[in-house]
């Protein structure tokens, strides 16, 4: 690895540590431009999280921040605009808040986070007490700011309270920027507190947004459009800037160009496709971009091992609870239907509402759709017409995503089957291959399938496979092995009954030309090639029995071999 090569900057949020600190930078200081130029006194960006909110939003505090170190824009499109620079830069009190800590189980713990977001936003200026600007009112209602004890009334005003005080002291009003607005509203709907929260978030946002005479500029991050009329009510001067809008719709994210520039500088261009296979396709406006979050980890590991293969970074940032409760409402055939077209690579066309409130969000399978979409695990192919949108799952990170929860969801749901599972199993101990394809094709109709024909063969099989396994698994008192390695090769799958004297051997193929027989037939030649029962044998099993499965969408055909 060339030490020379800058650090990449992964989970480093902070605007000026970049610069200073010899990061690698994909300029996005352009959208500074396009703010002030395409004014709006409030904007509020919705985006999905791990697309670089949060340092947009910390360029923002040091680009105009009145003790900001304007070094760290030199060389940077920004600087290009010497006359907006000489007006801006620089020249404004900033109040900069980040609400995405504020996580907790009961109300009273999350406002007590609540409180200390704000004790330290005002604590920055603890000059203000000695200020000849202000008066001793003032003064009591900033020292009202540090108090930990702060009442509601005193919390819903505070920012509105400290941006007049700025004014007061500076002579020039205030930039506001709220980072993760949603998040507090997410925490306290899955626990309980969701109204007692909007109320809170309202009062602090009206009074801050709405009747602060001293806001020049507020910017506003999130992943959801909260409705307005839950939260944002009456606040005409607000501009809404979603994934669909094609205003500023390439500063968050890593468009294309930008990737190639990137890898070609760590020295690894010759992994562009599989990057761009897994973490590129989200459409926001008329931009196609790339998750920087996966990026930055896999073009991080590739320099290290450059035979890695492609991991799902995104999982881990979040429980994806949203295509969870997809998979599990998603009852009815129609929805079925649309799921493994989606995981199949194709688009589906469906109304969508950006504008919801939490308690909406999972009242319909319709409003998830709109969650999916807003929160990054769809995103529209083409343009929209009024509402409807041609949707995709972005790429193939996201596709592993529901198909991780396709099958955890099958799992869970298998074992409520015990009678349907025990008639199979006794199936396959009793060589009676009518009722093992029978009740194993009842499950291929009643589970998502998946069918991607972009997809290797060997991936298609992993699927089978999995269904198989999560059939097998309900026989607490068998052995069960995957991929075990065995004779001169890798079974399938291995099933040891209970009784001890057994061994049977599965090993699935998919027939990608629809030939169900032939795939059987190859499936029981690996076996006697690879003399899987040669180790059974040796354990001294005596009744070995080997099973060819050939699975084709939602049909499959078994056959059994003598031994």
């Amino acid at each position: 690895m060339d030490v020379r090569k800058k650090k990449l900057p992964i989970g480093i949020e902070n605007f000026e540590k970049l610069r200073s600190e010899d990061f690698y930078y994909i300029d996005k200081t352009w959208l500074i431009s396009d703010l002030l130029h395409n004014w709006g006194e409030v904007n509020l960006f919705t985006r999905p999280r791990r697309f670089g909110k949060s340092l947009n939003m910390s360029m923002l505090e040091h680009f105009f921040s009145l003790n900001g170190d304007k070094s760290i824009f030199d060389g940077l499109e920004i600087s290009k605009e010497a006359s907006l620079c000489e007006e801006y830069m620089g020249k404004y009190p900033v109040v900069s808040i980040s609400l995405k800590g504020i996580d907790a189980r009961s109300y009273e713990t999350a406002y007590q986070m609540a409180v200390r977001v704000i004790i330290e936003a005002a604590a920055k200026f603890y000059f203000l007490l000695d200020s000849e600007k202000l008066n001793d009112h003032d003064k009591a209602d900033y020292k009202d700011l540090l108090d930990k004890n702060m009442n509601e009334g005193m919390l819903g005003s505070s920012l509105k309270l400290l941006s007049g005080m700025l004014e007061k002291h500076y002579g020039a009003k205030v930039i506001l920027l709220i980072d993760e607005y949603d998040v507090p509203l997410a925490k306290a709907h899955a626990n309980g507190y969701y109204d007692q929260m909007i109320s809170l978030i309202r009062s602090l946002l009206g009074e801050a947004l709405k009747t602060n005479n001293s806001l020049k500029l507020a910017v506003l991050t999130g992943c959801l459009r909260i409705s307005k009329e839950s939260i944002f009510t009456g606040l005409n001067n607000l501009k809404v800037l979603t994934i669909a809008d094609e205003r500023f719709d390439e500063y968050f994210g890593f468009t294309d160009e930008e990737v190639r520039e990137l890898l070609e500088y760590y020295d690894v261009a010759d992994h562009y496709d599989e990057v761009k296979r897994w973490y590129d396709g989200y459409q926001f406006g008329n931009v196609e971009v790339y998750c920087p979050w996966d990026v930055l980890n896999h073009c991080d590991r590739i320099r290290c091992e450059s035979n890695v293969q492609p991991e799902n970074y995104w999982i881990n940032t979040s429980s994806n609870d949203a295509v969870k409760r997809f998979i599990q409402e998603s009852a009815n055939a129609t929805t079925k239907r649309e799921i493994e077209r989606l995981v199949a690579g194709e688009t589906i066309i469906k109304e969508i509402h950006q504008e919801l409130t939490y308690p909406e969000i999972y009242q319909t399978i319709d409003n998830i759709w709109s969650l999916l979409f807003t929160t990054g695990y769809l995103t529209q192919r083409g343009r929209a017409e009024g509402r409807q949108m041609k949707l995709a799952i972005p790429n193939l990170e996201i596709r592993d995503i529901y198909v991780t929860q396709i099958m955890e969801f099958f799992k869970e749901n298998v074992r409520k089957d015990g009678d349907t599972l025990n008639r199979f199993c006794n199936a396959l101990q009793n060589e009676d291959v009518k009722n093992v394809e029978k009740i194993f094709t009842e499950y291929l109709r009643r589970t998502i399938s998946i069918r991607d024909t972009a997809i290797k063969k060997e991936m298609k099989e992993n699927f089978y496979h999995g269904v198989l396994i999560g059939i097998l698994g309900v026989k607490d008192q068998w052995g069960i092995s995957s991929n075990r390695e065995m004779g001169e090769g890798y079974a399938d799958i291995l099933a040891e009954p209970d009784t001890g004297d057994m061994g049977i051997i599965i090993e699935v193929k998919y027939a990608h030309d629809g030939d169900l027989d032939a795939a059987c037939k190859e499936a029981l030649k690996q076996i006697a090639y690879t003399r899987y029962e040669d180790d059974l044998e040796d354990d001294g099993v005596e009744h070995i029995l080997k099973y060819g499965i050939a699975c084709y969408k939602k049909r499959c055909k078994v056959i059994f071999a003598e031994r």
